[in-house]
């Protein structure tokens, strides 16, 4: 199962982690863990290389991290939108992922 965290400051997404493995289908072509992967990166590099916010991205194998240090409207964009997306994905696929709020709020929704 993939869990991903987001990462939340009061009323904003400061970021959010992603672990695990959707095992939906085999190494390659597990289309799950493919959708979440490249909305995640797709974020993470939108926030840092088009943005150019202030935040710490990282990836490994089963693992993608991103926390912004620098808030603005075009941030918490990309960043609703990622968590939108994910949200859908997760209706559709809900033995594959998990969603996971923390910081301060728990519950923005």
């Amino acid at each position: 199962m993939i869990k991903v965290l987001f990462f939340i400051k009061g009323e904003n997404i400061s970021g959010f982690s992603l672990t695990g493995h959707a095992d939906y289908g085999d190494y390659g072509k597990d289309t799950v863990c493919a959708s979440v992967t490249s909305a995640a990166l797709m974020a993470a590099n939108t926030v840092t290389e088009i943005i150019k916010a202030d935040a710490d991205a990282s990836a490994q194998e089963g693992s993608i991290k991103l926390t912004v240090k620098e808030d603005s409207d075009a941030v918490q964009t990309v960043l609703k939108g990622f968590k939108l997306h994910i949200k859908e994905l997760a209706k559709e696929y809900p033995e594959n992922i998990k969603i996971i709020y923390g910081g301060v709020k728990q519950c923005l929704k």
